[in-house]
């Protein structure tokens, strides 16, 4: 009788935060249509009009339409977060995430120069298809040391939580801190392990690290990123198979200087932005803690880390960087739609006459060739470099599948109108 009452408060809860689901899509929906429907008043108003005028509630009944869905929002959602059903928690379970989600006016009142009124601190839509690790990553003492849970915060990034919301906990420093390596020697030096957290990891020193590139049985990915004496000391420096395009050295001879910033895509311990620092360019390096502490190890080496899924719309402005680089990363492994969106926004961030090298791209000889080089060839960029190779490990024979390593210019497009 008690498993039988158990199951039933089991469903009531299942289906009651189901219910809060849909409910929240609904209005995110809504939000979607206020929006556009605000986008369309704007693009309607004549341009002599000033635009601090353009958001004022009185102004059009469009305008005090809008305000009125917006203000349904509100109240819709304040009646989720408050009135929870019986054996269910609210929308928004924790208490904090409330505090960060809320929409609050600007203190000075409306901003003249961006034509707002509130602040919201935004996280990702996806967050919410998993609200019982939101809620953990959330339940914490509010100026205490936040809970030892970085991989509460990686795992809800890779399902699509992205950004994460801000926490107001003190982050975790290692028991034993030292002071990191100077530059330039900490490039190529490994760094002391008790500037390392390893709580989470399965090994507990970088000795460990470098051991199990040799030593495991299954397949690690960047197994030997860790170890700074063996492969990654010569890569990109010493071409070592076909899909070795250039290096590093050839490649800003070739731009005769023009490179000075760029993007490593998943660039494991940014062994890439330590050689291209060499020559005075400057890369961000993109990296997840994924089998071992890449973001601390990559700071440690003197180079910026981002903690950033390969998932996330790029953190740059429009034709800003003079490179985007991406070894593995961006292969048939991710969806292929989403891998066009990718592509696309390299393309957005990158300037005109910007590199794009893919470095090793990994499908099989079928999907190159209808599938991901008329996706590349999209972009119309000049083929400086062009290789595809046999994927020569055990899972490349068995699978026919090829390299991809590719060296793009990305062209100068021209626009009708002005800007």
């Amino acid at each position: 009788m008690k498993k039988a009452e158990a199951a039933r408060e089991r469903s009531s809860s299942s289906s009651s935060i189901s219910m809060w689901s849909v409910a929240w899509n609904l209005l995110l929906v809504a939000s979607i249509v206020s929006t556009n429907l605000m986008a369309l008043y704007s693009l309607s108003v004549s341009r002599g009009v000033r635009q601090d005028n353009l958001l004022s509630p009185s102004s059009t009944p469009l305008l005090a339409e809008i305000a009125s869905l917006r203000e349904e929002i509100r109240q819709a959602l304040t009646a989720a977060r408050t009135r929870p059903s019986a054996g269910s928690r609210s929308l928004l379970m924790s208490s904090e995430l409330l505090e960060y989600t809320e929409e609050r006016s600007l203190p000075l009142g409306r901003n003249p120069t961006h034509g707002g009124e509130t602040m919201v601190s935004p996280i990702g839509h996806a967050c919410f298809q998993h609200m019982a690790l939101l809620d953990t990553y959330m339940n914490y003492t509010v100026g205490s040391l936040c809970p030892d849970d970085w991989n509460i915060a990686q795992a809800l990034m890779v399902r699509g939580c992205e950004p994460l919301p801000r926490r107001r906990c003190f982050a975790r420093s290692p028991p034993s801190y030292s002071t990191p390596l100077p530059l330039p020697g900490c490039r190529w030096s490994t760094p002391p392990d008790d500037t390392i957290r390893w709580s989470h990891y399965t090994c507990k020193s970088f000795d460990c690290l470098n051991r199990r590139a040799k030593e495991s049985k299954v397949f690690v990915d960047c197994a030997d990123c860790f170890e700074l004496t063996g492969a990654e000391r010569t890569r990109w420096v010493v071409p070592r198979g076909k899909n070795d395009v250039i290096t590093i050295k050839d490649l800003v001879a070739l731009k005769r200087g023009s490179l000075r910033i760029g993007l490593d895509i998943g660039g494991g311990t940014a062994s890439f932005a330590a050689r291209m620092a060499e020559h005075n360019v400057t890369i961000v390096t993109t990296s997840l803690n994924l089998n071992g502490p890449f973001n601390e190890f990559i700071a440690l080496r003197g180079l910026v880390p981002i903690f950033l899924t390969v998932g996330q719309r790029l953190p740059f402005f429009d034709n800003t960087l003079d490179l985007v680089h991406s070894m593995h990363v961006l292969s048939s492994w991710i969806p292929t739609r989403t891998l066009e969106f990718i592509l696309f926004d390299i393309d957005r961030v990158l300037r005109p006459g910007g590199i794009l090298w893919l470095d090793h791209f990994f499908c099989t000889q079928d999907q190159l060739h209808t599938l991901y080089a008329p996706m590349v060839e999209r972009l119309g960029y000049t083929k400086l470099k062009w290789v595809a190779g046999l994927k020569l490990d055990k899972n490349g024979i068995k699978n026919h599948e090829v390299y991809l390593s590719a060296l793009l210019e990305k062209p100068v497009r021209s626009s009708s109108s002005s800007s």
